[in-house]
């Protein structure tokens, strides 16, 4: 019983886990992108597409990859060479994604990934790890994706806290200025992590269309992105910590399905994980220190001129 229920909720947490990180990497670099929701989604249906043609797993990854790093630089040319105001460009992001994935997605509703992708993205054991008790079959037998995103948050925390790039992205979205001062290519950084925050995105609805639901389903992310918006700020902008709260919240998604045999309104189970993220903004907006705050540059545009 145990095991099964933390299967499914690091299942339903890594979708939101990659998208998390991919949004910690944007705004560390100074820029707000409400377009997590758009990019999943376009990720989704690039992935999922790609899988059909292709009947390659692993094409159908980088599909989902080049399509999200594809949508994270429209943002990119618009916030950053064209200046354009970054919550504006994020929710036509957003907009832009549900409607290109809708479109595109009218022909593959009904159809299921290849049994050879399906196969390839089978769980597997991780010798020793999995035989620890209780824990070990939900964290350690599963599919190479989820493994692949314990990884990318060691990385990108290995990344932000002990490297000199990570340092100097870090700079750039305190205090652009000062970063700009120290010789340190402000655009350059920026374009680089916001594509790659894109990435991520695209990573996380792959999974869903791709392994989670090998089915394609009409606005098949469900709200993911905003949630992973939340729990940026949740993680306080950590990526060690965003490994938690993602599991935090797929585990609320998940207690919503297993509660469904009882005299509950499914609407309100289904808004669960949204009124638990409403809860969490909340908490975490008071009396928030500058340490675990966000960046003090985040959605400020920078402007050279102006130093």
């Amino acid at each position: 019983m145990i095991t099964s229920f933390l299967v499914s909720v690091v299942i339903s947490a890594t979708p939101l886990l990659f998208a998390t990180l991919g949004e910690i990497l944007t705004e560390k670099s100074g820029h707000l992108n409400l377009g997590v929701e758009g990019m999943m989604l376009i990720g989704a249906v690039a992935g999922f597409a790609t899988g059909i043609l292709t009947n390659d797993p692993i094409l159908a990854i980088v599909g989902a990859i080049i399509a999200g790093s594809a949508s994270a630089l429209i943002y990119a040319f618009l916030t950053i060479t064209l200046r354009a105001n970054q919550v504006v460009s994020g929710l036509a992001l957003t907009m832009f994604g549900t409607g290109i994935s809708s479109y595109l997605g009218t022909n593959l509703v009904g159809l299921k990934m290849p049994e050879r992708i399906i196969n390839f993205y089978k769980p597997f054991e991780i010798p020793i790890l999995s035989k620890i008790p209780v824990i070990g079959q939900g964290f350690f037998h599963q599919d190479i994706f989820v493994y692949f995103g314990y990884i990318s948050a060691v990385i990108i925390g290995i990344y932000l806290y002990q490297t000199r790039l990570g340092l100097n992205l870090t700079a750039i979205g305190e205090n652009p200025a000062a970063a700009d001062n120290a010789g340190i290519n402000i655009s350059k950084y920026k374009y680089i992590h916001i594509l790659i925050g894109g990435a991520l995105c695209g990573l996380g609805g792959a999974y869903l269309s791709v392994v989670q639901v090998p089915v394609w389903q009409d606005n098949i992310v469900s709200g993911r992105g905003w949630i992973a918006i939340a729990l940026v700020i949740f993680a306080k902008w950590n990526p060690f910590k965003a490994i938690y709260a993602a599991l935090i919240f797929g585990g609320l998604s998940i207690v919503g399905f297993r509660l469904q045999h009882l005299n509950i309104s499914q609407n309100l189970l289904d808004a669960l994980p949204y009124l638990f993220t409403i809860i969490v903004l909340v908490i975490s907006s008071i009396g928030e220190g500058k340490k675990n705050g966000p960046p003090a540059g985040l959605s400020i545009p920078y402007f050279r001129e102006e130093r």
